[in-house]
């Protein structure tokens, strides 16, 4: 990235205000790349006041190098990030099953017969990568308590 951003401080949720000065854009950019960026589903409370975690706003910082530093336009950095969501989500798992079987009689999810064509690939691409962001956000550990 061009400029540095500070650093991401331990902290569980962060306000709009605060992830607009740790990624360098404004609040009303970041609730555009809302509706642009499906990925990015900050927490709503009280008053639609947005929270994000700690990995929303990795994404954030990801989409802000994409736009601005590597000059996508919107279209072309939803199909990068896409493409490096998934690249990451592959290594993932690709890891973690190295040292597992499948059992005997099971098959893979993704190799299962499609029920309604196309859209069954899609629901397990949707579980794959929230399942990713649970474990992301279960593995995360505060520096200090």
């Amino acid at each position: 990235m061009g400029n540095t951003l500070p650093s991401i401080p331990a902290k569980r949720y962060f306000t709009i205000g605060e992830v607009a000065q740790l990624c360098g854009v404004k609040p009303h950019v970041l609730r555009y790349w809302e509706q642009e960026f499906t990925q990015l589903r900050p927490m709503k409370r009280r008053g639609n006041r947005r929270y994000y975690q700690h990995h929303e706003v990795l994404m954030i910082r990801r989409i802000r190098d994409l736009l601005y530093d590597q000059g996508f336009t919107i279209s072309g950095a939803r199909n990068r990030l896409q493409e490096l969501v998934l690249a990451d989500r592959d290594a993932a798992v690709s890891q973690e099953e190295s040292g597992e079987e499948i059992e005997e009689g099971r098959q893979p999810l993704e190799s299962s017969p499609a029920v309604d064509g196309q859209e069954r690939v899609l629901d397990v691409q949707a579980v794959r990568q929230e399942l990713c962001e649970i474990r992301a956000l279960l593995s995360f550990r505060p520096e200090s308590v």
